[in-house]
């Protein structure tokens, strides 16, 4: 008997989605997109960005209102399908 391993999210929840890239704004303009698609309802004010120190690098932090583990997935698989997507935590 195989049983799905408990998540220790209890969803609805908060949770914060961070993509980091090269800096431009096509990079974070792709993020954005890709978080749309899963999270149609997305708030401006859920997006952040910082710049690495040397300003090369990119982190944009989206914090989504997760209504399942699946859909969390889905994030991540599409994150890092992007090819411009270096790491996405």
């Amino acid at each position: 008997m195989t049983t799905e391993p408990e998540s220790l999210l209890v969803f609805p929840c908060e949770f914060p989605i961070k993509a980091m890239g090269k800096t431009s704004a096509a990079f974070e303009a792709q993020i954005i997109s890709i978080m749309r698609r899963h999270v149609p309802d997305l708030d401006e004010t859920a997006i952040t960005c910082r710049p690495s120190q040397g300003g090369n690098y990119l982190a944009i932090t989206v914090t989504v209102q997760a209504t399942s583990r699946a859909q969390l997935d889905a994030i991540y698989q599409d994150l890092t399908a992007c090819k411009d997507v270096l790491m996405a935590l």
